[in-house]
C-alpha cells in the first residue's frame, strides 16, 4: 500500500538555506533514491533531515533540525546533524602534548574543551567537491592554529546512499603532526522526531566494556565491564529503562547516558555496533563502523529551547546520538587507541547506517 504521508523533505525550501557567511555559499543539497532521502547543508556538513520507510510504508522524518539556516548560526551550539571536530567529545581542560610540545585549546564546556571548540568543523562553511542524487562530498582546509590545533588538515566527507544505507566516509591529511577525532552528530528518534521521548527504543550495543567518567565528564582512564551496570546493552533493552538510576554514580555523572563504549573489536575492522528499533515505528537502525568507540548520548541536555522542523521542540530526552568515535580524551590516556595524525599517513573512518522498516501492522 503506497503512502499517502507528504514528502517532508520537499517543504524544507532550499532558498531557506542559501545565504553567504564568511565569503562562502551556503546551500542545502538532498541525497534521493526508493530507500532514503537525506537534506545536507554545507554549514557544518549537517544532515538536516533523515527520512526511511516505516513498517506501515509511511515516510518517518527520523533526525533533528531546523528548517532554514539562520538558527543553525544563531544562540548556543546545538550540533543537530553536524560533523564535529578536530577533536570530538571532551579533552580535559582542553590541554593535550604531542611531541613533546604543549597544546591549549578552547574550553567551551565547563572546565574542558568539547566537540573542537568554539566554533570547531560543525559552524564553517564545507566546499562541495561533488553532488549527484546519490552522493555528496565536501571539504574543508583547517588552518595550522585554528581553535588551537598544530597542522593544516586537509578534511573530506561523504555522503553516500545505496539502497538502505547512508555510508558516510571520512578522509584527513596533515602536514604536521595533530591529533583527530571525527564524527557525525545526528540525533535520532525512530519513531519520527517529535513523536514523544526516546526511553522506549529497544538498544543494542555490541560492546562488554565502556569508559567510565568523572563528575565533570572526563573518562578515568578505566575500561570497564558492562555486565550488571545500566550500561548493559549486549541483548536488546528499553533505552530508559535505566537512564535515570541516581543510585549509579555513572547515571548521575552523565544526568543519563553520555558514555564511551568500547566496541568489540579484536582488530580494525568494519562491523556492527549498534541496533536501535523504533517502538511506535518499527523502523531498526544498524550502526556500522571502523571506529572502536562509540557514544551513547540520550538527550539529557535538550530542555525545549529550540523550535525544529514542522513547529516540533527539542524536548528533553526526545532524541538520541550513536556518534562512533575514538575515545574521549584519548591525547590524555596513553592506554586509549591513539588520535595522533602524522605528515604522510591517510587519517580513514568509515560509518554507515541500515535502515529496515520492520513488519507492518
Amino acid at each position: 500500500m503506497k503512502s499517502q504521508t507528504p514528502d517532508k523533505s520537499e517543504e524544507l525550501s532550499k532558498s531557506a538555506f542559501d545565504t553567504n557567511i564568511d565569503g562562502n555559499d551556503v546551500k542545502l543539497f538532498y541525497l534521493k533514491n526508493e530507500y532514503l532521502s537525506v537534506a545536507i547543508t554545507n554549514y557544518g556538513a549537517r544532515i538536516v533531515s533523515l527520512e526511511v520507510k516505516d513498517k506501515n510504508n509511511h515516510t518517518v522524518d527520523v533526525s533533528a533540525g531546523f528548517d532554514s539556516i539562520i538558527p543553525y548560526t544563531l544562540g548556543r551550539e546545538t550540533y543537530f546533524g553536524a560533523v564535529v571536530g578536530r577533536y570530538a567529545n571532551r579533552i580535559a581542560n582542553g590541554k593535550f602534548s604531542l611531541n613533546n610540545q604543549s597544546y591549549s585549546l578552547p574550553i567551551n564546556s565547563d572546565k574542558h574543551h568539547l566537540h573542537g571548540g568554539t566554533k570547531g568543523f560543525s559552524r564553517v562553511v564545507w566546499q562541495v567537491k561533488k553532488i549527484d542524487p546519490a552522493q555528496l562530498i565536501l571539504q574543508y582546509l583547517s588552518k595550522d592554529g585554528e581553535e588551537g590545533y598544530p597542522g593544516n588538515l586537509m578534511v573530506e566527507i561523504s555522503y553516500t546512499l545505496s539502497k538502505n544505507i547512508l555510508e558516510i566516509n571520512y578522509e584527513a591529511v596533515t602536514d604536521n603532526a595533530t591529533i583527530l577525532n571525527l564524527t557525525n552528530h545526528t540525533f535520532f528518534n525512530l519513531n519520527g522526531f517529535g513523536k514523544g521521548n526516546i526511553n522506549r527504543h529497544l538498544l543494542k550495543i555490541y560492546a562488554h566494556e565502556f569508559t567510565p567518567i568523572d563528575e565533570s565528564m572526563i573518562p578515568t582512564g578505566a575500561i570497564i565491564s558492562v555486565e550488571d551496570t545500566p550500561f548493559d546493552f549486549r541483548e536488546f533493552s528499553t533505552l530508559g529503562t535505566h537512564i535515570d538510576d541516581d543510585t549509579n554514580p555513572q547515571i548521575r555523572y552523565g544526568k543519563g547516558f553520555d558514555h564511551n563504549f568500547v566496541l568489540d573489536k579484536k582488530e580494525p575492522s568494519f562491523q556492527k555496533c549498534a541496533e536501535v528499533i523504533g517502538d511506535l515505528s518499527g523502523i531498526c537502525m544498524e550502526v556500522w563502523t571502523t571506529e572502536p568507540g562509540m557514544q551513547l548520548y540520550s538527550g539529557n541536555f535538550l530542555d525545549g529551547t529550540h523550535v525544529l522542523k514542522n513547529g516540533f521542540k527539542d524536548d528533553f530526552r526526545s532524541a538520541f546520538c550513536l556518534e562512533t568515535q575514538h575515545f574521549p580524551n584519548a591525547p590524555n590516556e596513553k592506554s586509549f587507541p591513539s588520535t595522533e595524525l602524522f605528515p604522510g599517513e591517510i587519517f580513514r573512518s568509515k560509518t554507515s547506517f541500515v535502515f529496515n522498516p520492520g513488519k507492518s501492522d
